[in-house]
C-alpha cells in the first residue's frame, strides 16, 4: 500500500461543491459573438493568423506560437472575423488584450482533422502536435504542456503525478469531468507516460470526491493500465502540484528547482483529456469545462466555447437578483471579473456568482498582532507576517530575503488571520513592485551598455582618424625631405599676406564648387509648373543665393583655418 505523507499548513474552509454536482455536464449553446484572446497560456503571445473579414471554420488555427513556450489557439466555431482588436480580459487588471472578434455562422463547420497514432511518431513530433493544438495545464496555472513533456536529461523520471485533487472550495469541473469522461482521460495520461517513461503513475483524487474515484479506477482496469488511484485527505491546497506531489511521493520540490529534476512531473486531468482529444481526433482545444455556481438559480458544470462573453454564459445560471459580483476561480485564489463583456478563456475553471450574503464585505484591516497563525498555515513554511510588514514598509529587498516569490499565493495567510489583513494582496503588490524595478533596471542597464559601446566607437574612430592624420603628415614630410628646395624663408608680412590669399582662393572655389553643384541638381516636383509660379520659385532662389554664398563662405573659411592650426602643430 502506498504511503501517503503530509505537507505543512494548509486549512480546511467550507467546500460548497454539492449544489454543483447534482446535474450533468451540459453543453452551452452558441453565443451570438465570440471574443478569443490570443495570449490563453503563460509565455509568448500568439501571432495572429487571420485578418477582419475572413472567414474561419471550426479548429482553424488564428493564433500561431511565437516560441517554444506558447501555445497556439483556435476558432472555437466556423463564423466571420469581424475584428482583431484590444477587448478587456479575463484577468484581475482588467487591462485589454488582442482579441479575434467571430461572429458564428451557426453551421460550426470543422476543419478536416486527422486522427494520429502517437505510438508511430517522435516524441518531438508529439510534442509538436500538442503545442499547435494549444494545450495547456487546465488546472489553472495554463503553462503549456508539451514545454513540460521533457524529463531531465541527468535525472530519471520516478513519477508521473495526475493532478485529480480540485481542493478550491465551490469548484467541481474537474470531478465532473473525472466521473463522465474517465476512460478518456486514462489514454491521455497513456500518452504522457510514453513520452516520459516514469517508473509509475500516481492519480491524486481528493476523498471527498468518491464517485469520482470509483470512476477513475473502472477506467484504468477498463483500459488495462497499472496507473495507481489514490485518495488523499482531503485539505487545501492539497491540489497545488508541489503540495500533491509532496502528500504522494513525499519529496519537497525547493523553489529553485523545477518537479523533473526531482523525478517527478505533475499534469491536470483535465490537461490529459484535452491531450488525448488532440492526438485521438485531431481536434484542437476549443472548449473546456466550466462550473457555474454561487448565487444562481441553476448551479452547474458546463462544456463551453472559448471566447464566450461572460454575460452570455451567467445568463444560463440565472443569477439571483442580489447578484453583485462574478469570481473567476475559487474563493480562495479567484479574482473578480472585470466585466460581464469578458470571455472566458482557458484558465476559466470556476464563475462563482457572489452577492453580500455569501460574501460579505470584508472587516476593516486591524493591526497585525504578531500572533503567528499564517505562518502556521503556510503550506510553503513562509512567514507571511515577516513580508507583510517589509511590503508594507516597501522594503522589496528584505521581502526577498524571506522568499517571497515562493509564496503561491493561495490564501491561506489571509484566511486564518484574525486581524482579516489581506496578506495575499500585499503579497502581491511587493512582487509587481520588484518586477517592475527589475524591467526598469535592465532597461537602465541596456542603454547604458548602448552608451558606452557608442563612446567605444566614438574614440575608436578619432584614433583611427588620428593614425590617418598622422600617416598623412609623415608622408609629407618624407616628401620634402626627398626633394628640398632652397628657398628664402618669408617674412612675417609676406606670410600673413600669402595666408590671406590662400583663404580667399579656398573661399572662392568653394562658392564655385557650390554654383556648379547647385547647377547640376535636378529639380523635383517642378513639372507643369505655370508661368507665374516659375517666376515666384526664381525670386525666391535669387534671395536665397547671396545667402547660401555666405553660408558657403564661413564654411569654408572655418575648414581652412582649422587646417592651417592643424598645418602650424
Amino acid at each position: 500500500m502506498l504511503q501517503l505523507f503530509k505537507f505543512k499548513g494548509g486549512v480546511k474552509p467550507e467546500t460548497s461543491k454539492t449544489p454543483s454536482l447534482q446535474t450533468p455536464i451540459g453543453i452551452v449553446p452558441l453565443p451570438a459573438l465570440l471574443i478569443v484572446p490570443l495570449h490563453q497560456s503563460i509565455g509568448g503571445v500568439p501571432n495572429p493568423l487571420v485578418e477582419a473579414g475572413e472567414r474561419v471554420r471550426k479548429g482553424q488555427r488564428i493564433g500561431d506560437p511565437d516560441k517554444w513556450v506558447s501555445a497556439a489557439v483556435h476558432a472555437p466555431t466556423s463564423g466571420t472575423v469581424l475584428a482583431v482588436e484590444e477587448r478587456i480580459a479575463a484577468h484581475p487588471s482588467g487591462l485589454p488584450t488582442l482579441c479575434v472578434v467571430i461572429e458564428p455562422d451557426g453551421l460550426d463547420e470543422w476543419i478536416e482533422r486527422t486522427p494520429l497514432d502517437y505510438d508511430a511518431l517522435e516524441p518531438e513530433r508529439v510534442r509538436e502536435i500538442l503545442r499547435d493544438s494549444g494545450v495547456v495545464g487546465l488546472g489553472g496555472a495554463v503553462f503549456p504542456s508539451h514545454a513540460k513533456l521533457t524529463a531531465a536529461e541527468s535525472v530519471p523520471m520516478d513519477e508521473l503525478v495526475i493532478n485529480g485533487a480540485e481542493c478550491e472550495p465551490f469548484m467541481t469541473c474537474d470531478d465532473m469531468l473525472m466521473r463522465e469522461r474517465a476512460q478518456e482521460i486514462v489514454l491521455g495520461i497513456g500518452i504522457f507516460r510514453d513520452l516520459l517513461a516514469p517508473r509509475r503513475v500516481l492519480i491524486g483524487i481528493e476523498d471527498n470526491k468518491p464517485e469520482a474515484l470509483a470512476a477513475m479506477k473502472a477506467a484504468v482496469a477498463k483500459v488495462g493500465e497499472t496507473f495507481e488511484v489514490i485518495a488523499v485527505p482531503t485539505r487545501y491546497p492539497a491540489g497545488g502540484a508541489k503540495q500533491l506531489i509532496r502528500v504522494l511521493t513525499g519529496k519537497e520540490v525547493p523553489a529553485s528547482k523545477r518537479s523533473p529534476e526531482m523525478g517527478v512531473q505533475c499534469f491536470n486531468v483535465a490537461t490529459a483529456y484535452t491531450a488525448w482529444r488532440a492526438i485521438a481526433h485531431g481536434e484542437p482545444v476549443l472548449s473546456r469545462i466550466v462550473t457555474l455556481t454561487g448565487n444562481v438559480e441553476q448551479p452547474r458544470n458546463w462544456e463551453v466555447l472559448l471566447g464566450t462573453p461572460l454575460r452570455d454564459f451567467v445568463a444560463l445560471g440565472q443569477p439571483k437578483a442580489d447578484t453583485n459580483t462574478y469570481l473567476m476561480g475559487g474563493p480562495m485564489m479567484g479574482f473578480e471579473m472585470p466585466s460581464l463583456d469578458a470571455p472566458l478563456v482557458k484558465a476559466s475553471n470556476c464563475i462563482i456568482a457572489g452577492s453580500p450574503t455569501l460574501f460579505p464585505p470584508a472587516p476593516p484591516e486591524m493591526p497585525c498582532i504578531r500572533c503567528g497563525a499564517c505562518a502556521e498555515a503556510c503550506p510553503h513554511e513562509l512567514q507571511p507576517f515577516e513580508m507583510y510588514w517589509f511590503a508594507r514598509a516597501r522594503n522589496f529587498g528584505k521581502t526577498q530575503e524571506y522568499n517571497i516569490f515562493d509564496c503561491i499565493e493561495c490564501g491561506c495567510c489571509s484566511y486564518v488571520c484574525p486581524s482579516h489583513i489581506p496578506l495575499v494582496q500585499y503579497f502581491r503588490f511587493a512582487k509587481s513592485e520588484i518586477w517592475s524595478r527589475e524591467r526598469a533596471k535592465n532597461m537602465a542597464d541596456a542603454a547604458k551598455a548602448r552608451f558606452e559601446l557608442r563612446n567605444e566607437r566614438d574614440e575608436r574612430e578619432k584614433a583611427e582618424k588620428a593614425a590617418r592624420l598622422a600617416k598623412a603628415a609623415a608622408a609629407k614630410s618624407a616628401e620634402k625631405t626627398a626633394a628640398p628646395v632652397e628657398s628664402v624663408a618669408p617674412t612675417p608680412a609676406q606670410a600673413a599676406a600669402n595666408a590671406d590669399a590662400a583663404r580667399k582662393a579656398a573661399i572662392a572655389a568653394a562658392i564655385e564648387r557650390a554654383r556648379v553643384q547647385r547647377e547640376n541638381v535636378q529639380p523635383k516636383n517642378t513639372d507643369g509648373l505655370s508661368v507665374a509660379q516659375r517666376k515666384e520659385i526664381a525670386e525666391i532662389e535669387a534671395r536665397r543665393a547671396p545667402i547660401q554664398a555666405q553660408q558657403t563662405a564661413l564654411n569654408a573659411e572655418g575648414a581652412e583655418t582649422q587646417r592651417a592650426q592643424r598645418e602650424e602643430q
